[in-house]
């Protein structure tokens, strides 16, 4: 019963009819997805049971969180995974190759909030008053805060959609405060950000690199390699121009499943470094029997997750000119 299952022991049969009503539980279940469709296409994902706020107004104040950590995280993987990828696939067996591949053995073996905790202890604790020390947890140092973009532009009567939109953006501390020149707090943001995205990303990172390698080494031995490196073409060429293009089809694949794993899977991540997002939010639903923020929360996930994929695969055709529609 959803009412004693989130009421516990204040649901008595009175609350709980009340409750039922209220919610619309004693319609048939046709009815019942019919009246949350009708919701969803005013916008409306419902009212949290919890905090009695609108579940949408909890989307804008915790989606951006989500959103900066997954972005960095993923640049992150990027940057350092597929340039790894592609130097242990050139040095095949090398001392460089296999030191690459421990390395990633280790970094999907090891649990998020081990090195979550395993950073916090060394770049906050014991590199203390260095200046290699960072933020151990938030996203803001005390006494530091962006300004809201309706505020900078002078928009605060902005009210509908609109509103939303720039209250949503405001809350990507390192996207509002760069374009509003409040450098201060975007270098103050990016160092509260550099520890959960490292541990955030290193199992993507893992991932790329193991990808990108495997990948590479398969399109090297192919036939119009050796005819390229035949015609005399610098080894650089061959590797960057022919060879890592046509190999980049199953790395963008699965940067574009990561991506929706991290957007997904954040919930370690925040709870460790304390950020309130998505998926720290979605446990304290979970746990507290808040159904209707758990149901939008995932249904906005789920949007998310597909429009990434959908994007991988319009990008295919951009990768391999042999694909794209004639």
């Amino acid at each position: 019963d959803p009412c004693r299952a989130v009421l516990g022991e204040r649901a008595t049969d009175a609350v709980c009819d009340a409750f039922i009503v209220r919610y619309g539980l004693d319609q048939p279940i046709p009815v019942q997805f019919g009246i949350y469709l009708g919701q969803l296409a005013q916008g409306d994902l419902g009212m949290s049971i919890k905090h009695s706020r609108p579940v949408t107004q909890l989307l804008i104040e915790r989606l951006p969180t989500t959103v900066e950590l997954t972005v960095v995280a993923l640049i992150f993987a990027i940057v350092i995974g597929v340039p790894l990828g592609i130097a242990s696939a050139i040095r095949r067996n090398s001392p460089i190759d296999v030191g690459a591949m421990v390395t990633a053995n280790l970094g999907v073996s090891m649990p998020v909030f081990v090195l979550g905790l395993f950073l916090q202890f060394i770049f906050a604790l014991l590199l203390k008053n260095t200046f290699l020390a960072l933020p151990a947890s938030g996203r803001l140092s005390a006494g530091i805060s962006v300004e809201p973009l309706v505020q900078v532009w002078g928009m605060t009567g902005t009210t509908g959609i609109l509103r939303g939109i720039l209250d949503f953006l405001s809350g990507i501390y390192v996207f509002s405060a760069a374009i509003t020149g409040q450098w201060g707090a975007w270098l103050d943001a990016i160092r509260h950000l550099i520890l959960p995205a490292i541990a955030l990303g290193t199992i993507p990172l893992a991932i790329i690199a193991r990808i990108t390698r495997s990948s590479l080494l398969e399109t090297l031995g192919l036939d119009y390699v050796r005819t390229a490196r035949a015609k005399g073409l610098r080894e650089r060429a061959v590797v960057i121009r022919h060879a890592t293009r046509n190999a980049l089809l199953p790395v963008v694949t699965v940067i574009g499943l990561q991506f929706g794993g991290l957007f997904a899977g954040a919930v370690l991540t925040e709870s460790t470094f304390n950020l309130a997002g998505v998926g720290r939010t979605l446990f304290e639903a979970i746990s507290g029997r808040d159904y209707v923020v758990v149901q939008g929360f995932i249904l906005i996930i789920a949007v998310a997750y597909v429009v990434v994929n959908l994007i991988v695969d319009v990008s295919y055709g951009y990768l391999d000119p042999r694909i794209r529609p004639r």
